[in-house]
C-alpha cells in the first residue's frame, strides 16, 4: 500500500513596506502591502502579519475595479486601518500603475476612497464624531490629573490639559489593556499645529501606534467643533512622527499626507496543497 503525503506548496507574493504620513523614510508608520490574486486563508493573512510584524499589514484583491481590502496587526484582524490603506493607495498609484485618479475600496468599515492631491494622497473616511463619557478608572490611573476630558467613540479620546502633558505621558500599557476598547488616543492643542495626538491600542498587540489614520476619523471631529474650523491641520507625535491633514466634511473626514517606498521585494509561504 503506497501511503500519499500531501507536501508543502510555496506560494510567492509580493510585499512592500511604505511609510505612510511621511515624506521620507523612517518616518510615519511603516505597513506592509500585500496584494493578492485571490484571498488565502485567514489563518495565513494573520501569520504573514505577525512575520512582517509591523503595527498593520494590508491585503487587497481586486474584482470589477473595487480593490476589497482587509487589515491585520501582528494579532488581530482590525476593521479599519487608515495608514495602511494610504500605503495600499501608494502601491497602486506608484508601483503597480493605477491610472484613475481615485481609488474605491471595499471593506468592513464600508466603502473608503482614496484620491491623489498633488503629491499628497486623501482618505476619505466615514466620521466618527465622539460623545463625552465617563472617565475610565485604568485612564484615570494612567493619565491622572493630566486629563482635561474624556469621550469615545471606536476608542478613548482623552483630551489633556497641555500640549507638553502629551508629549511626556508614559501611560501603564498593563492598564489601558484593561479597557474595552480599540484603543486610547490622548490629544491637546499646540502651538504648531491645530492639535497633536498620540495613540495607544496594547488590546490589539500595538504599545504605541506610530500614526493612527483611523484615530483622525474621531479627532478631527471633536477639535473641528472646539476650534470652530472644518479643516485642520495636524502631528502625531509618536518617536517616528507624522503629519496629517483632515477636513471635516457632513457624514465623512477627509484624512491626507504623504506616503513614500522603503522596499518592495517577494515572499515566500507555505500552503498544504
Amino acid at each position: 500500500m503506497i501511503c500519499r503525503v500531501s507536501l508543502p506548496k510555496v506560494i510567492k507574493l509580493p510585499l512592500y513596506q511604505v511609510d505612510a504620513f511621511a515624506s521620507s523614510v523612517f518616518q510615519g508608520n511603516p505597513a506592509a502591502v500585500c496584494p493578492l490574486d485571490v484571498w488565502l486563508d485567514d489563518d495565513v493573512l494573520q501569520q504573514i502579519a505577525a512575520e512582517n510584524n509591523l503595527s498593520e499589514t494590508a491585503f487587497f484583491v481586486e474584482s470589477h475595479g473595487v480593490f476589497h481590502i482587509r487589515w491585520f496587526t501582528p494579532t488581530v484582524e482590525v476593521d479599519l486601518c487608515g495608514h495602511a490603506t494610504l500605503a495600499s493607495a501608494y502601491v497602486l498609484f506608484e508601483e503597480l500603475g493605477f491610472e484613475a485618479d481615485t481609488l474605491v475600496f471595499q471593506s468592513k468599515s464600508g466603502e473608503l476612497q482614496v484620491s491623489k492631491n498633488n503629491d499628497k494622497l486623501v482618505l476619505n473616511l466615514p466620521k466618527q464624531t465622539p460623545i463625552a463619557c465617563d472617565i475610565p478608572k485604568p485612564v484615570q490611573q494612567a493619565f491622572g490629573d493630566s486629563i482635561k476630558a474624556c469621550l469615545q467613540a471606536e476608542d478613548y479620546i482623552v483630551v489633556l490639559t497641555s500640549e507638553t502633558a502629551v508629549l511626556r505621558a508614559n501611560p501603564d500599557m498593563a492598564l489601558l489593556q484593561q479597557l474595552d476598547l480599540r484603543g486610547v488616543a490622548i490629544t491637546a492643542v499646540s502651538q504648531d499645529y491645530d492639535f497633536i495626538s498620540r495613540f495607544f491600542a496594547p488590546n490589539c498587540g500595538i504599545d504605541e501606534d506610530p500614526v493612527t489614520g483611523s484615530s483622525f476619523t474621531q479627532l478631527a471631529p471633536y477639535w473641528a467643533e472646539v476650534l470652530g474650523s472644518d479643516k485642520l491641520r495636524a502631528k502625531q507625535v509618536s518617536h517616528r512622527g507624522g503629519e496629517v491633514w483632515c477636513e471635516v466634511l457632513t457624514n465623512r473626514v477627509d484624512i491626507a499626507g504623504y506616503a513614500t517606498l522603503y522596499f518592495k521585494g517577494e515572499i515566500s509561504v507555505s500552503s498544504t496543497a
